[in-house]
């Protein structure tokens, strides 16, 4: 499981070094093997390990793609997935297209999220958290109101 929220730097060429907690996992894991594709709801990068990965994609391919709103998910997510793995130095390279969609340019954001992690703009995450944080709307879905915190 992977959590937590770290601060990094992107490189000159757009490669980002992975926080050595996370890439002793990712190597046992799936021998420093990710897919980087785009999220569909935020501003964003969703960075999976391979396997995990692989098997979403098997879900996505299995879809009729005659439904317009499949064929969009499967252009959108099989379609902008690239693949990526550690350098020597354990960084990532994040393909330019990527990273011009959700704006990543020096400071990024990356954060933990169970089996996979998020990669933001660093300015863009703190204003969407600071609105997550400031949000009073405490209506909640019948599957998180059986969640104890």
């Amino acid at each position: 499981m992977f959590r937590g929220v770290n601060t990094l730097n992107l490189d000159a060429k757009g490669r980002m070094a992975m926080p050595s907690k996370y890439r002793d996992k990712l190597t046992a894991q799936c021998n420093g093997q990710l897919v980087v594709t785009l999220d569909l709801n935020d501003p964003c990068l969703l960075l999976y390990p391979l396997p995990v990965w692989e098997e979403i994609e098997r879900q996505l391919v299995r879809l009729p793609n005659i439904n317009a709103q499949t064929r969009k998910l499967q252009r959108l997510l099989i379609g902008h997935a690239s693949e990526c793995e550690f350098d020597n130095s354990g960084r990532i390279l994040v393909p330019p297209l990527l990273r011009e969609r959700v704006n990543l340019e020096k400071r990024v954001t990356l954060i933990g999220q169970g089996k996979k992690f998020e990669i933001w703009d660093e300015q863009t995450w703190n204003e969407q958290r600071d609105s997550w944080l400031t949000d009073n709307d405490e209506s909640l879905s019948t599957d998180l109101e059986n969640i104890s915190l």
